[in-house]
């Protein structure tokens, strides 16, 4: 089943002086089509109230909404998929676990992991990085750059690639021109001034 992916990502983080609903809120008012939900401070049974209260303003929106991880939560909440960032992961098992109408993504760090996952059919996209140095999800992964994705078109992908890691405004046409189908975006609109206007700049960019 061929699932819809925005070109754009856009993905909350744990923030002390906004909470997650705050930064939908902001997000989605300010033309994010796409919210990963990502929270990595809370408790499984302090999540579902916030993601369902999320969901509310993303479906206001006509925004697809993507939680982080909790796979386990996906029939409990009003959520269009989940993305899982555990390279080990068992995506054949999450993915019956889900089931066929909900939308899967995952992350890959080098082309071999990227063709791994491709190659079980049962991911609709995949979350490529890290771009660059990032502190919203810190790791010890080699950053790719532009030439890492440059690489990806010698390789047999078909699935939807969303670069993420560290990107900024300024990365946005050189990164499509790599021919990425898109980009993940946290921190530089999370952490801006004006994060409406960032979204705003950053969906321009992207379409």
């Amino acid at each position: 089943m061929k699932k819809y992916i925005s070109k754009f990502h856009y993905l909350t983080q744990d923030l002390a002086e906004r909470s997650h609903v705050q930064q939908v809120q902001t997000a989605c008012e300010s033309g994010a089509n796409w919210v990963q939900y990502r929270c990595m401070s809370k408790p499984e049974d302090e999540l579902i109230d916030e993601i369902n209260e999320i969901a509310e303003i993303c479906d206001d929106w006509g925004a697809t909404l993507i939680i982080t991880n909790h796979y386990d939560l996906i029939h409990r909440v009003d959520a269009q998929g989940v993305h899982i960032e555990d390279i080990d992961a068992d995506l054949v098992t999450i993915r019956k676990i889900i089931g066929e109408d909900k939308t899967l993504g995952a992350s890959a760090t080098n082309p071999n992991e990227l063709l791994k996952i491709q190659a079980l059919a049962v991911v609709d996209y995949c979350g490529y990085g890290p771009f660059a140095h990032t502190d919203t999800k810190p790791n010890n992964y080699p950053l790719l750059g532009f030439e890492g994705y440059r690489k990806l078109e010698k390789q047999p992908v078909d699935i939807p690639v969303i670069a993420v890691g560290g990107i900024q405004l300024q990365d946005v046409d050189h990164l499509l021109q790599t021919g990425v189908y898109g980009v993940a975006v946290s921190g530089a609109i999370n952490l801006a001034l004006e994060p409406a206007a960032a979204v705003k700049e950053f969906y321009r960019k992207v379409y």
